[in-house]
């Protein structure tokens, strides 16, 4: 990796393999980090204030957390013969496993709970040769269709983080609504008024705008920064050892074979948008092999699930950047910051409006890479018309209406409650009833015309 050469073709932010001169490495990977920081806080917050956890464990969970996200973007990014897809992946805390873990520490304790998430980590190697033989039904019906039902279900969750919770005494508040339109706004007006290199940071520079406006507001609070210690290095079994319930862990072993349909979807929307000449059955076993290995791990450190996240999708297309040296260097900063105590507390400074309005914009651009996908699909054919039109009311039903189903068995609620799962299984399932499996449509094929 140079830091000083010219901006030749071997310097290219779009393509997968460019290393790029330190500045705009740097600029780039920190619009990443910043993105996605909130992912590890707010994961971390919610099991802490929960289950009343101490300040102390909860830095160190937070340390814990960042360590493992960094490690597993490196991984991803620049990967190994059989692990990592060698793509600008970043990795966080997934939130339906977290509420899982949560929900498993609360009925049994945090030692089950960890120990739940080692099982499912090595149940991911144990179903993987099994769901690599099932990615030909993975059409590109199938990965649109996923795409935008991720799409409409994050926009939800952080429309909700700005809202706050229904009876609060700040519910919907005109405040914080505001500020959060006003970061969208200005993350608009950077990505129509600048060009080139300040273009693709119009994200980066948005979330700087939101947060200068919110600090002008009198709505941050930097005086945490300087508290506490310096450093923080993250705890070995921080609950002590973790205990292994099978039962207890069904949740989350049903989750992992959503992710996995999900890292599908994923991993074949960045990899043909940056042109990568490998087919799906060899960059989508891998990065479920790093998504595993860093649930392990984190397991062991107190954390849950640590997997790609769907930000990499949004801001990839967005910012046109596509080089993995972007994401390896931005998985540096998280680990700095795992360590550097100051650093997580000023990026947990920073309003939850503003990060959840750029997540937004990001999370909306995925929605349009869906639908990019399914406009290559014939829809004037009544088979693939109807495939598209019952997935997204089975995956849709559950995210628009919460509770529908919740007067069906308890032990069914995980998937029928769950739109991308639903959303997701009705699309395969439908795609098989009135397609069949067809090779020309498989997402291997399509990485190959890619």
């Amino acid at each position: 990796m140079q830091p000083s050469a010219p901006m030749t073709d071997a310097y290219r932010p779009d393509s997968v393999d460019s290393p790029l001169p330190w500045p705009q490495l740097i600029l780039f990977a920190l619009q990443h980090v910043l993105v996605m920081a909130a992912a590890p806080i707010t994961s971390v917050f919610l099991v802490s204030k929960a289950l009343d956890l101490s300040a102390d464990l909860t830095v160190n969970l937070i340390s814990a957390t960042f360590l493992m996200c960094g490690l597993g973007s490196i991984l991803q990014s620049l990967g190994t013969a059989r692990m990592g897809a060698k793509l600008p992946f970043v990795m966080v805390p997934g939130g339906a496993p977290i509420v899982m873990f949560l929900g498993i520490a609360q009925q049994r304790d945090l030692q089950t709970a960890c120990g739940a998430v080692i099982l499912t980590s090595l149940f991911y190697f144990l179903i993987l040769p099994i769901f690599s033989r099932l990615l030909r039904f993975f059409p590109k019906v199938v990965i649109g269709t996923l795409l935008l039902l991720v799409s409409i279900n994050l926009l939800k969750v952080y429309g909700g983080i700005i809202v706050g919770k229904p009876g609060s005494a700040d519910f919907a508040s005109l405040t914080h609504i505001g500020l959060a339109l006003a970061t969208i706004g200005f993350t608009l007006l950077f990505a129509r008024l600048f060009k080139r290199t300040l273009g693709q940071l119009a994200v980066l520079l948005g979330l700087v705008a939101g947060t200068v406006l919110a600090a002008l507001m009198g709505l941050t609070d930097f005086s945490a920064v300087t508290q506490g210690p310096a450093f923080s290095l993250p705890r070995f079994l921080p609950f002590g050892m973790p205990t292994f319930d099978l039962a207890a862990t069904v949740p989350l072993l049903v989750f992992s074979v959503i992710s996995m349909a999900e890292a599908t979807g994923q991993t074949m929307a960045v990899a043909e948008m940056v042109g990568s000449k490998d087919s799906a059955l060899t960059l989508v076993p891998r990065t479920i092999r790093g998504d595993a290995v860093m649930s392990l791990a984190g397991g062991f450190f107190g954390t849950s699930m640590i997997i790609t996240s769907g930000e990499n999708i949004g801001l990839v297309r967005a910012t046109q950047v596509r080089s993995r040296y972007v994401t390896a260097m931005a998985g540096l900063m998280l680990a700095i910051v795992a360590l550097i105590a100051p650093l997580g507390r000023l990026a947990n400074a920073i309003p939850a409006s503003v990060v959840s309005a750029t997540a937004i914009i990001i999370f909306a651009v995925i929605g349009t890479i869906g639908i990019d996908i399914l406009r290559k699909v014939d829809l004037q054919q009544r088979s693939n018309m109807y495939v598209l039109a019952g997935a997204l009311t089975m995956g849709l039903l559950p995210i628009l209406v919460p509770g529908f189903y919740s007067q069906f068995p308890k032990g069914l609620q995980p998937i029928l409650g769950n739109g991308l799962a639903m959303g997701c299984i009705t699309a395969v399932v439908l795609n098989l009833i009135f397609n069949g499996s067809s090779p020309a449509e498989t997402p291997a094929s399509h990485a190959a015309k890619a």
